[in-house]
């Protein structure tokens, strides 16, 4: 029977939302889902959130055997700015774009106490040092998984079972996209882990410093791809010049679709 997200105390349930390259985004500001995200109890049902961006809704048009970690998440929020704005120009619906390091820095500021509980998966020990020291949060259980977790049937359980094991209002899943969702989507399957998960990459890794984001004028301009870009052309070149371009088909092709 398909797992439905409406069971877990969706955070997205009543939202205005917004269809875009088949998915249903919530259309709400930054404020409005830290609200919504921080009146969920610790002992809620499972739920997670996803930011999908370009580089991801390339992903899922390419890989549709992925959109169910999408699909079945409590909370979808887009995570570019250049797409909302390619798609107002292509005619197309567009919900607000709520970026998922300002999500991140946002409930760690306003809604996380210190003495409060908290589980990462992901990122190396001391990058969480670093970020004990910066937040202040001092009730951490972290788990680093080893590279390719999720081919690996005893580490992916591994994970499942720590986090199981480490109950969090929040949970931050910091292993990278698709991974994250997988092990997001695993977790509500099992019915055992309760919270929220946050499905948010590098985002604790720019709040503790380690990684540089670009400054808020270039992010209002929708040009942080490229500073990313230009801080590390090596490991990005292939995800911002080959796979995330592809996102303007895309976008044209819902385009005509809705036209016809």
């Amino acid at each position: 029977m398909p797992f439905d997200a409406l069971t877990l105390g969706n955070p997205q349930d009543g939202a205005p939302t917004l269809r875009l390259l088949g998915l249903d985004f919530a259309d709400l500001t930054l404020p409005a889902v830290v609200a919504r995200l921080a009146a969920r109890p610790a002992d809620a049902p499972f739920s997670y959130v996803v930011t999908p961006n370009a580089d991801h809704l390339v992903r899922l048009a390419r890989r549709p055997a992925l959109r169910p970690l999408y699909h079945e998440a409590g909370l979808r929020l887009l995570d570019s700015r250049v797409v909302a704005r390619l798609a107002r120009l292509m005619g197309l619906p567009a919900p607000q774009v709520v970026p998922g390091s300002d999500l991140v820095a946002a409930l760690v500021g306003q809604a996380i106490a210190p003495e409060e509980p908290v589980t990462i998966l992901g990122m190396p020990a001391e990058a969480v040092e670093v970020l004990r020291r910066r937040t202040g949060l001092n009730r951490i259980a972290h788990h680093d998984p080893p590279m390719g977790f999720e081919h690996d049937p005893a580490a992916l359980v591994a994970a499942l079972d720590f986090i199981e094991a480490h109950p969090a209002r929040f949970t931050f899943l910091a292993v990278g996209s698709p991974r994250q969702c997988m092990v997001a989507n695993a977790l509500a399957r099992r019915g055992v882990a309760r919270g929220t998960g946050l499905c948010i990459g590098a985002s604790l890794l720019f709040l503790c410093g380690l990684e540089k984001r670009a400054p808020q004028p270039v992010q209002r301009a929708g040009l942080e791809w490229a500073w990313r870009l230009a801080a590390d052309p090596r490991r990005l070149a292939r995800r911002y010049l080959v796979d995330s371009p592809a996102i303007v088909t895309l976008l044209r092709q819902e385009a005509r679709l809705r036209r016809n």
